[in-house]
């Protein structure tokens, strides 16, 4: 079987948590070439990310891809730009590395505390995430998929540096947007359109959303909120008993949503899906209170602004992925 190239943008904020462990499921799948993780400011700061990354690589045993730092900031939006929003229209209930009523979070990007998992002792790569993308898209066309679940600011800085890039890829295969979850979650169940990858980089997933890419496959937050990390998912893997997996039972977070590892499974794997649209894409950028929401239409039914068709997953086999984590999480 020939391995699918892939390079996963990811704001790998851990030790643990949804983003690291669907870098461990891409990892592990047993027919995919991951090329790098390129790294921007969402969850937490990007630079603490990126070292979040190397110590979850060492651990994993895979230190020698490359982890690329990308943005630090979104293209437009800012702390002082938020504060400002939240003044008019309430408070947000999710707001990542800006969030410094979260533990965990402070106002310097360039901190860097000791992580809790241990320090890395590998460093990340010195070229830019956007250059990394370009560079091996231009390398590979038509052969790399990007899988992404970070605020979309290195792809939107990729395509300024190569408008072209859809053409050179793949696939575009994403973690974000949300419809109408049926979820009792207060953030979701009161602004259902409103999702954190989305909102935090509203111009940059504007810009990618709108891009001509041959395939685009969007896991949003309706296909997995209610998929949530139980305790018997770490105990069987801590069973393996390898350092990743002493890793996973440690630090992985429990009755958490699976958001970042489903859309990683239903990558590695398109058969867990059992429902999904073909629907049209957009991102509000109205200043409103409705800026960053997703916008969708049925085919034929949009405005014709520039919005984008992609398949919409809305429901997945439960059981066969939680199989599946647990038995790359084990390997």
């Amino acid at each position: 079987m020939s391995r699918r190239a892939l390079i996963i943008d990811q704001d790998t904020h851990g030790p643990a948590g949804t983003n690291l462990q669907a870098v461990a499921l891409l990892l592990n799948a047993p027919d995919t070439d991951v090329l790098g993780v390129t790294v921007c400011t969402g969850d937490h700061w990007r630079d603490h990310q990126v070292r979040q990354a190397l110590r979850f690589l060492e651990v994993a045993g895979r230190p020698d891809i490359p982890v690329v730092p990308g943005a630090e900031m979104p293209l437009v939006n800012t702390p002082d730009a938020v504060a400002a929003w939240e003044a008019r229209h309430g408070k947000l209930i999710y707001n990542g590395a800006w969030d410094l009523a979260r533990p965990g979070r402070w106002a310097d990007p360039r901190h860097t505390p000791d992580l809790p998992e241990g320090n890395p002792a590998t460093a990340p790569a010195a070229e830019s995430a956007a250059a990394f993308i370009v560079r091996h898209c231009r390398a590979r066309p038509g052969e790399i998929s990007l899988w992404c679940a970070a605020p979309f600011t290195n792809i939107a800085l990729a395509l300024r540096l190569e408008p072209q890039l859809p053409a050179l890829v793949r696939e575009l295969h994403f973690m974000g947007g949300s419809f109408a979850p049926a979820t009792a979650d207060r953030e979701f169940a009161r602004t259902p359109r409103r999702e954190f990858n989305f909102r935090f980089d509203a111009e940059a997933a504007r810009a990618v959303i709108r891009a001509p890419w041959p395939k685009v496959v969007c896991s949003p937050i309706d296909v997995s909120q209610n998929v949530r990390a139980h305790p018997d998912l770490f105990a069987a893997i801590a069973r393996a008993n390898t350092p990743l997996a002493r890793y996973l039972d440690r630090f992985g977070p429990r009755n958490r949503p699976m958001w970042d590892e489903v859309a990683a499974a239903t990558w590695i794997d398109p058969s867990l899906v059992t429902r999904a649209e073909t629907l049209l894409l957009d991102i509000e950028l109205d200043p409103g209170a409705h800026y960053g929401d997703t916008l969708s239409w049925h085919p034929g039914t949009g405005p014709g602004h520039g919005e984008r068709s992609a398949r919409v997953e809305f429901a997945i086999d439960e059981a066969r992925f939680r199989a599946l984590f647990v038995a790359l999480c084990s390997r």
